[in-house]
């Protein structure tokens, strides 16, 4: 896969060491935030993970490759450059024909982190189950991604934008752990909870590495979802979220914006709305996950035969 796949010299050589490594997204820089807050939290993010003692593997496409492992100079292009791809599974193959440049979506970083022989990915929120998908069948290609891809995603949960009932009982049947880490309720993003108790609890690194390590023992094991509750000094008021979210989708819908398109609309009409304190907590959000998936890549990475703790879970979504 080497030339499809490029790791760069840092990232290989901690992983020839079993050193933990962290995968980031791209997304978040070029269709997330706007300039120069993405280049600024993509940096941030990638700080916070050396803190932690792992090293950051930020993801995206360049000139027909899969690059993992980004210097300053390809993340401020990520950021700053007009025309930037939004790649998923479906677009890989054909960016990378193209010898465009792509920032890759949750479903596609963790192509690239399995490919490299990384296991820990933060992110700020996956995708999901959109609302009205009964009738618009809009559901993200993050979720089956989870389902097959044996990568864990460290987030604040699904984004808040979606329907997260619904997204719950599709990771459900998919097959896909989804354990909060030192919470019963599962988070909604901006929000600390969602109004759906978590399907399992962590409470340490080492939990949910012994979880994953289990996991990943049974046959086809795919990925897993550790929902990572926002800071409370940097959680949105949910109803305060719920409204804005509410007008954003309902302006989305009288545009007709669809497809690939309406993460990034609504998640920018929402900042708009709030009064830019959305953005803040995003950006605190994201920093708190990576902190987390450092600390559970350096569990893994200390003991890959896993420890001998005790998961609750619960019956229902």
């Amino acid at each position: 896969m080497d030339d499809i796949v490029q790791i760069s010299t840092e990232v290989r050589e901690a992983l020839a060491r079993g050193r933990a490594v962290v995968a980031l997204e791209s997304t978040i820089i070029s269709h997330g935030m706007p300039y120069p807050q993405n280049v600024e939290t993509a940096r941030g993010v990638e700080a916070v993970v050396r803190e932690n003692r792992a090293v950051p593997a930020t993801i995206a496409i360049f000139d027909g490759a899969i690059r993992v492992g980004l210097s300053d100079d390809e993340i401020d292009r990520l950021g700053s450059e007009e025309g930037v791809l939004k790649a998923s599974r479906r677009d890989i193959g054909c960016v990378i024909a193209r010898n465009a440049t792509a920032a890759t979506t949750v479903a596609a970083t963790m192509i690239g982190a399995h490919l490299a022989g990384i296991r820990l990915f933060a992110t700020g929120g996956t995708g999901g189950v959109h609302r009205g998908a009964q009738s618009s069948m809009d559901v993200s290609a993050d979720l089956p991604e989870l389902g097959r891809t044996p990568v864990a995603v460290v987030s604040a949960g699904v984004k808040s934008i979606l329907d997260i009932g619904r997204t719950l009982e599709y990771l459900e049947t998919l097959g896909v752990p989804v354990l909060t880490f030192g919470s019963d309720y599962f988070p909604a993003f901006y929000s600390r909870r969602s109004g759906f108790d978590a399907p399992g609890r962590v409470d340490t690194a080492d939990e949910a590495a012994a979880a994953l390590t289990a996991h990943w023992r049974l046959p086809d094991a795919g990925g897993a979802l550790i929902a990572n509750p926002i800071p409370r000094e940097s959680e949105l008021e949910y109803e305060t979220a719920e409204r804005a979210i509410a007008q954003a989708v309902a302006e989305a819908e009288t545009r007709g914006i669809r497809g690939k398109e309406v993460t990034p609309f609504l998640l920018a009409r929402i900042v708009e709305l709030s009064g830019g304190e959305s953005l803040e907590s995003n950006i605190a959000l994201v920093r708190n996950n990576a902190a987390l998936a450092a600390r559970i890549a350096g569990a893994l990475a200390a003991d890959d035969s896993g420890g001998r703790s005790v998961i609750g879970f619960s019956d229902e979504v």
